[in-house]
C-alpha cells in the first residue's frame, strides 16, 4: 500500500522511521546530551553539545565604585616681587636713626660694629644682606617696608646698644678727619672709622692701651706697614701692622677676638675683625693720616 505523504512516494522504510527517531531525539533533548544513531539504527557514543550562554554580569553590592580621577592642577602663579617703599635712610646719612638703624641690625646678627651714627658701607651691606634673605629688592637703602620688617624682628635698643658705652654719645668724627684719607680712631665710641674726603668707608671696633700704656693722642701719619709683624719687645704677633707712632700700630688682636674689652693693649690699638683689618692693610698707604681723639 503506497503512503500518502510525498504525493505518491513509497512509505517511509524502517530505516527512514529510525532516522526520523533519532532525529526527534535530538530535538527532544535540546540543551542535554543527544544519543545519535547510526545508519542501521543503532545508537553512537554520546555527543555533549555545548549550548551554554553568557550571562550579564552583575556588580557585587560590595565592590568599591572606581576613584574619581583627580582634576589637573592648576599652573602656579608667579609670587609678585615685593615693591620697596619710600627710602628713608640711605648712604652718608647719619644721626639718632641711623644709630638705632645699626642697634638693631647688630641684634639680627647683620652688623657686626658700630654703632657708629653713620650710614656707611658697610651699613649698606648690612643692609643689602637682610633685604635678600627676606625676599626683598636689594637696594641697601633703608625703606619703610625694610625698617618696618626689622623692628617687628628686633627689640627696642637701648643706650647701651646705641653708644656702647652706657649712654655717653660720642662726637661726630673729628674736623681732623673731614679731609684726605684718615684713620680716624675715636677713644669715645671705641671705633675706627677708615675715612676718605669725609665720607666713612668702613669702621669696627677697637681697643687700646692701659692706663699704664695709654695709646697717644694726636695726629700722625702711617711710617711703615709689616704684614706679619712680630713684636720684639713682648714677642706677640701683630698681623697687619700699619705703625704710627713710634713702636704703637694699629694691628689684628687674636687676644681682642677672644677677650674682647676685658683686656688691653700694650698702646697699639687693636682690631678683632681680621677680615676687615686685611681689607684695610690693602688700602691704607704710608703717609695716610691717623686721628686719635676723645
Amino acid at each position: 500500500m503506497r503512503g500518502a505523504a510525498g504525493g505518491g512516494g513509497r512509505g517511509a522504510g524502517p530505516r527512514a522511521v529510525a532516522v526520523l527517531a533519532g532525529l526527534a531525539g535530538l530535538v527532544t533533548l535540546g540543551a542535554c546530551t543527544a544519543q545519535p544513531l547510526d545508519a542501521d539504527g543503532k545508537p553512537r557514543g554520546p555527543i555533549h553539545i555545548d549550548v551554554t550562554r553568557t550571562a550579564p554580569v552583575t556588580p557585587s553590592p560590595y565592590s568599591m565604585p572606581p576613584a574619581p580621577s583627580a582634576p589637573a592642577a592648576a599652573p602656579a602663579k608667579p609670587s609678585p616681587v615685593p615693591v620697596p617703599g619710600p627710602v628713608l635712610w640711605t648712604r652718608g646719612d647719619t644721626g639718632r636713626d641711623v644709630r638705632e638703624l645699626q642697634a638693631r641690625l647688630r641684634q639680627v646678627a647683620w652688623l657686626l660694629d658700630g654703632p657708629t651714627g653713620t650710614y656707611d658701607d658697610l651699613t649698606a651691606r648690612a643692609v643689602s644682606g637682610f633685604q635678600g634673605k627676606r625676599g626683598l629688592p636689594r637696594t641697601g637703602r633703608t625703606d619703610t617696608v625694610t625698617w618696618q620688617r626689622l623692628v617687628g624682628m628686633t627689640d627696642e635698643p637701648g643706650k647701651w646698644d646705641l653708644y656702647l658705652m652706657g649712654g655717653q654719645e660720642p662726637d661726630a668724627p673729628d674736623p681732623r678727619c673731614l679731609t684726605g684719607r684718615v684713620l680716624c680712631i675715636s677713644k669715645s665710641s671705641r671705633t675706627l672709622r677708615w675715612m676718605v674726603d669725609g665720607r666713612t668707608v668702613s669702621t669696627t671696633e677697637v681697643r687700646f692701651g692701659s692706663e699704664y700704656t695709654p695709646t697717644r693722642e694726636g695726629v700722625f701719619e702711617v711710617y711703615w706697614k709689616s704684614r706679619d709683624h712680630v713684636s720684639t719687645l713682648y714677642d706677640s704677633p701683630m698681623p697687619y701692622a700699619m705703625f704710627f707712632s713710634g713702636g704703637q700700630a694699629v694691628h689684628y688682636s687674636a687676644d681682642f677676638a677672644a677677650k674682647g674689652y676685658a683686656g688691653a693693649s700694650h698702646g697699639c690699638v687693636n682690631v678683632r675683625d681680621e677680615s676687615l683689618i686685611a681689607g684695610l692693610f690693602a688700602q691704607v698707604k704710608n703717609g695716610d693720616k691717623v686721628v686719635v681723639h676723645w
